[in-house]
């Protein structure tokens, strides 16, 4: 008796194919990224890619996991901080980190994904902001903890605190999209810092 034929074993590494796809979505936003830009960098055929991974969008949801996993890790030790300023710190220098490695593209993955989606990619919109207001749900909980624990002056709210550190990180990934340099990129860390509300 003959035994059955298994199919053809895989010729790539899925974690490099992967990690090959995050930085053409990081590079030009979903909508952006053609299936040949993805292919080729991925060093893939396309029909290795839809048996591997899906369709375009399911792949970009595998990257987005990636990217939060291991370019965002940071954001869970920021939020283990023992004080709101220490979060904020940790928030910053991670962010800072990451946007002046020379290994990645600069910008924020989810922001440029988000910006250029028309009605078409409306799911990509939705998973991108639903993972946003995750994010910063835990943000707020935790400066509310600080709250709770006295840590805040009078009238500063633990929701517009979270804001005005994402606003500030946006800013940050933003200019370093448009190619600031690392001194300024630092001193915009550090000058926010120094104007942080709470000790």
């Amino acid at each position: 008796m003959i035994a059955p034929t298994k199919g053809r074993p895989r010729e790539f590494d899925l974690d490099t194919a992967l990690a090959a796809a995050l930085r053409v979505f990081w590079q030009n936003g979903y909508e952006s990224a053609s299936m040949a830009e993805l292919t080729a960098a991925m060093g893939i055929t396309k029909p290795s890619l839809y048996a591997a991974f899906g369709n375009k969008e399911q792949l970009f949801h595998k990257a987005l996991d990636l990217y939060e996993r291991d370019k965002l890790a940071y954001t869970e030790m920021a939020l283990a901080a023992p004080t709101a300023r220490g979060v904020a710190e940790r928030f910053l220098r991670g962010a800072l980190e990451m946007q002046t490695s020379s290994c990645d593209p600069k910008g924020c993955m989810a922001i440029m994904s988000v910006i250029s989606c028309g009605a078409e990619a409306e799911s990509i919109r939705a998973d991108v902001i639903a993972r946003r207001a995750s994010s910063e749900a835990a943000l707020v909980a935790r400066f509310q903890r600080a709250k709770d624990e006295g840590e805040f002056p009078e009238g500063l709210e633990p929701c517009a605190l979270a804001r005005f550190l994402y606003a500030i990180m946006q800013g940050l990934s933003v200019q370093a999209g448009a190619g600031t340099c690392c001194a300024d990129l630092t001193q915009l860390v550090e000058t926010s810092l120094s104007v942080w509300p709470t000790k």
